[in-house]
């Protein structure tokens, strides 16, 4: 999804990016993708641990210095098995860490820098997974359920004392990513992720707040979460 985004500001004109990531082959790939696609552009590798909050500022903090960043796009995460975080904790912990507060932790890192400054986009990706709990992932849903009231959270800190800087919460539906490759496999509609890196784009572009991606997920998450809990408890989602 960062990726696609990452494709889309590129056809703006030249960018300086900074891509940061877990594995550097995989951020490899991406710059040389980009690369091609933009030679005018400029794209840096960070490699850091997404769970340790020394790092996360230490990178947040180097990239201001090197000059704020226009967009700060947070979109790392995984698709936890349900059962397996059941039965091990240890996995349970670990996803309710890079999927909640991880993103969570770069945000703070970075308005710690921009909100001073009054400048710039930070986007953070939550999930519809977050408005609900429901048995088939809940261990996903109560992180995305906490970034999103995170990223709330943010925008009421910033609404009164900044004019420039705006936090843009995403809550994309089921996605064709990598992260969900398995239920595309499994013959599950998804959505591409072509058009949700648009949408996101398009919104970080007007300013807007929140969105939902697709749209119609606003209205499939407005009517779930207002079924009354004996209806709720019969579905198998």
């Amino acid at each position: 999804m960062a990726e696609h985004c990452a494709r889309l500001w590129i056809t703006k004109g030249s960018a300086d990016m900074v891509l940061v990531g877990r594995n550097e082959a995989k951020l490899q790939r991406t710059i040389a993708d980009l690369a091609v696609r933009s030679p005018t552009s400029t794209f840096t590798s960070l490699t850091i641990d997404f769970l340790d909050a020394t790092s996360i500022d230490g990178t947040a903090l180097a990239i201001c210095e090197a000059g704020l960043p226009d967009i700060v796009l947070i979109a790392h995460g995984s698709l936890p098995d349900q059962t397996a975080c059941q039965t091990n904790l240890h996995a349970c912990r670990d996803e309710l860490e890079i999927n909640g507060v991880s993103p969570a932790l770069f945000a703070e890192a970075f308005a710690a820098r921009m909100v001073p400054a009054d400048q710039g986009t930070i986007i953070l990706i939550s999930s519809v997974a977050g408005e609900r709990g429901r048995q088939s992932n809940y261990v996903y849903g109560a992180a995305k359920g906490m970034l999103s009231l995170y990223a709330q959270g943010l925008q009421h800190r910033v609404a009164s004392s900044c004019r420039n800087l705006n936090v843009l919460l995403v809550k994309p539906g089921p996605t064709a990513t990598p992260m969900t490759a398995h239920l595309t496999e499994q013959g599950v509609a998804l959505a591409t992720v072509e058009d949700v890196a648009r949408a996101i784009v398009d919104a970080a572009d007007k300013g807007k707040a929140e969105i939902y991606a697709p749209g119609k997920w606003w209205l499939i998450m407005l009517v779930i979460r207002h079924l009354p809990r004996f209806v709720f408890n019969r579905l198998r989602i």
